[in-house]
């Protein structure tokens, strides 16, 4: 947990030069020059058949210069029409042409404007679009989750919430880079730009209105202050966080996390385990692994269980959570299931299912 002055100095510069922002998730739209280039095709497509219309009825028209209009004059009168800049060289003089002049050719007018201006129109109109969608989502997000950190544990806590039916709208990750956001951003997710240990971020990211905030920050140091300024903005909150050292975990928890996963134990046990027997760390590898094959999940007990024993249920039942307690499956204290019981169970999924969501409150 010690830290060099020399790593506290440059921690302290970059935290002035991150930008805080709400990043929405953004529609896949085209490239900006095949956008250019779709007006430019359509702007054209109108002008050529303005001059085709024109020269069609050029017995309607006059040139002041010869008095015909030929397919060049056609083109001419095209493009001064269409752009409104209107010399008066060329005039409709037959009832016909002026007809087709109201009907179509302004019509055309219009709808050439509209393209080449269509560009300026959304530069305009896209920050008011981006403040209302802000506006919106502030005001509509309640009971969501909070994702510190968007490297590999960000990412797989990410995948498991959300294979249990969460939305991705209810995901807001925040973290300290711009490109993470970013990947966080193009996969469906809100993100914030900052420093998660600063209050204002965190406020930015409605962590006070946040039913689960899940810390996976890369440093122990790190993790214990964002955990601190998180719980004090959100008294009920349910924190989760990874820390690196197992000797920070008490550390953690005095904090205010309600679970704390110690990432380099659990990995050294899984080497362990796997030396010693390599298909119990296949198993356990599998259990790890989101999606498919064995996973843990936790599930209210059903009537048609009441008064069973663990061993009896369809599933294969690990623990039971009673209270406050979780009881292991063998633990005399159980006796029967009872209908506020919680099962903690292994169950086999197969890919591209999901684990129905549950909507009972968990316990405290």
């Amino acid at each position: 947990m010690k830290q060099s002055g020399h790593d506290a100095i440059a921690r302290q510069a970059d935290e002035h030069l991150v930008t805080h922002r709400v990043e929405l998730p953004k529609k896949v739209v085209e490239h900006p020059f095949q956008q250019v280039a779709k007006r430019l095709s359509i702007a054209l497509f109108l002008l050529v058949a303005t001059a085709l219309i024109v020269y069609a009825d050029r017995e309607g028209y006059n040139d002041n210069s010869d008095g015909s209009v030929d397919f060049l004059d056609a083109f001419y009168y095209a493009t001064v029409t269409l752009s409104t800049t209107g010399y008066g060289d060329i005039t409709p003089v037959s009832d016909g042409a002026r007809l087709t002049n109201i009907l179509v050719v302004t019509p055309l007018r219009v709808f050439f404007l509209i393209v080449l201006v269509g560009t300026t129109l959304e530069v305009l109109t896209e920050r008011t679009r981006e403040e209302w969608r802000l506006n919106r989502w502030r005001s509509t997000l309640r009971d969501h989750t909070v994702v510190i950190g968007f490297g590999t544990k960000g990412r797989s806590a990410i995948q498991t919430v959300c294979a249990t039916g969460l939305k991705k709208e209810q995901v807001v990750v925040v973290d300290p880079s711009g490109k993470a956001i970013e990947a966080a951003s193009s996969e469906g997710y809100v993100g914030v730009v900052g420093d998660a240990t600063r209050s204002e971020v965190l406020k930015r990211a409605e962590v006070h209105k946040a039913r689960q905030i899940i810390i996976a920050t890369q440093r122990d140091d790190t993790a214990v202050l964002v955990t601190l300024t998180a719980r004090q903005l959100n008294r009920g909150a349910k924190i989760v966080a990874a820390v690196r050292e197992e000797e920070n975990a008490p550390l953690l928890k005095q904090s205010g996390a309600d679970a704390v996963i110690t990432s380099a134990s659990a990995a050294g046990r899984l080497l362990g385990l796997s030396v010693l027997s390599p298909a119990a760390g296949m198993v356990m590898e599998d259990l790890i692994q989101q999606g498919s094959g064995l996973d843990m999940t936790e599930r209210p007990v059903i009537k048609a269980e009441v008064g069973k024993s663990p061993r009896d249920t369809d599933d294969l039942v690990v623990s039971v959570v009673r209270g406050h307690r979780v009881l292991g499956y063998d633990d005399p204290a159980i006796g029967t299931l009872q209908l506020t019981d919680r099962l903690i169970t292994i169950v086999r999924v197969s890919p591209g299912s999901q684990v129905a969501p549950d909507t009972r409150p968990l316990p405290q």
